[in-house]
């Protein structure tokens, strides 16, 4: 098993997108890349704890490769936004990979080059990378938000 840290804006999305990925065991909504221990949704959403809204993916490596997991982190969000998704403005809501690994980090800056080089985006990619810190996991009612609440998501 291995794990994957990705912050693609708010994460109630970013978590139901992939838990559709066959190869994920598990994924968790959370904080992490901020300097308040222990940081509360509250905490995060003033702006001021440094944190990201994240998912931590447990995957199983000989089902879903991390370069497969790049491939919906990029899908399913604007990496070219500056702490910003859609109407969701700050810092929280920054694009970022947070690696556990030199093959993580490997894998997402060159992904970024070749999405940079073939135009893919508009725009050119600011998704920060970063090693992985202190994952903070949210509080239970933002777990499996989209499915506690009946919405639907897309599949990869």
């Amino acid at each position: 098993m291995a794990k994957a840290d990705f912050g693609a804006g708010c994460f109630w999305g970013v978590e139901a997108a992939f838990r559709q990925v066959k190869g994920v065991t598990d994924v968790a909504v959370g904080y992490e890349g901020g300097t308040m221990p222990n940081p509360s949704y509250q905490d995060v959403c003033t702006d001021r704890t440094g944190h990201a809204e994240v998912v931590q993916v447990d995957y199983d490596p000989s089902q879903v490769t991390y370069d497969q997991l790049l491939d919906v982190f990029f899908d399913i969000h604007d990496p070219t936004t500056l702490n910003r998704q859609g109407p969701d403005f700050g810092k929280q809501y920054r694009s970022v990979i947070f690696f556990h690994d030199a093959e993580q980090e490997a894998a997402a800056r060159k992904r970024i080059e070749q999405l940079d080089g073939d135009g893919k985006f508009k725009r050119k990619i600011v998704t920060q990378i970063a090693p992985a810190a202190e994952f903070y996991r949210g509080e239970e009612y933002h777990q499996r938000y989209f499915e506690k609440h009946g919405i639907a998501c897309g599949t990869h």
